[in-house]
């Protein structure tokens, strides 16, 4: 049987690109958040821990803002930084 993950060769530097294309990709903005839990799904499993606090990163840098919920930490991408975000997106894609 074939082993497949949705990002097989994840490195370091595309951490940022990836989450915040996964964010683009689901329509995560404003009013529409998930939770900081969510972030790595779909990564492999050794680059989860690292992936989080990329994630944490990205609250502190505005990239992603905090929803207040009863519920847990909540994130969605800052729509005032989003041509920067798709630039970041873009650079990425094309690399690859």
């Amino acid at each position: 049987m074939f082993g497949w993950t949705a990002v097989p060769n994840l490195e370091e530097e595309d951490l940022i690109p990836w989450i915040l294309d996964k964010f683009a990709r689901h329509g995560w903005w404003k009013a529409k958040h998930t939770s900081l839990d969510n972030i790595p799904k779909g990564a492999p499993q050794h680059m989860r821990g690292r992936i989080k606090t990329v994630a944490k990163k990205l609250i502190d840098d505005n990239y992603l803002v905090e929803k207040p919920t009863g519920y847990g930490r909540e994130v969605s991408l800052n729509f005032d930084k989003k041509d920067e975000i798709f630039d970041i997106i873009e650079k990425w894609k094309l690399k690859r």
